[in-house]
């Protein structure tokens, strides 16, 4: 999956972030390759994910934002085998390394406010090895460029991508690509 999640990158280096229902079905006909569901719910979220992957798209579930889901190890078991995703993003370590047990691909999701959450990153990705880091907020090229340089692990970048210039930004500053939830960077061709 690494290698599928790097190609599609290179081919494709914005990411869907999804919001809500009406921002899923334009994302079903842009161009991202990726899909970061943030919305969605227990009564849904099989027929989402399973309509992203009709339309040939790889797709994260947040499991801090979906909602009718217990935040444990049974629940995350469920969905791996139920709802299928090709993997998870969270903020909690707990959920990562699960999710890793059972097979999904997984994105760790890092708020950097200060040097000190800079040093927490660099721990806990050695710790969880995620198949990708998604920093926030992703308007920061100089961060971006710290910690690509200081991880093994395949950077993104979210949060307050609102122009096409953030993008470039973030992919000159190491980031493989970003995750948006403007839905009109989901077609650009850089």
């Amino acid at each position: 999956m690494k290698d599928r999640l790097k190609e599609a990158l290179e081919e494709h280096p914005v990411i869907a972030a999804v919001k809500n229902l009406d921002d899923f079905e334009v994302a079903l006909e842009c161009d991202c390759s990726i899909l970061f569901l943030l919305c969605g719910n227990i009564f849904n979220l099989e027929r989402l994910v399973q309509r992203a992957k009709e339309n040939n798209k790889i797709v994260f579930l947040h499991m801090d934002l979906i909602e009718g889901f217990s935040r444990d190890a049974v629940a995350l078991r469920y969905i791996a085998q139920e709802i299928q995703p090709d993997g998870i993003i969270s903020t909690k370590n707990s959920q990562l390394k699960a999710a890793k047990e059972m097979g999904l691909y997984t994105v760790q999701r890092l708020f950097i406010v200060d040097s000190r959450s800079i040093q927490t990153t660099e721990k806990s990705c050695e710790l969880i090895q995620p198949d990708l880091v998604e920093i926030l907020p992703g308007i920061m090229p100089r961060i971006t460029k710290m910690i690509s340089d200081r991880l093994d692990i395949p950077v993104i970048c979210g949060g307050l991508i609102k122009e096409v210039e953030d993008v470039i930004k973030a992919k000159e500053n190491g980031a493989l690509g970003v995750s948006a939830s403007s839905k009109y960077l989901w077609n650009i061709i850089l």
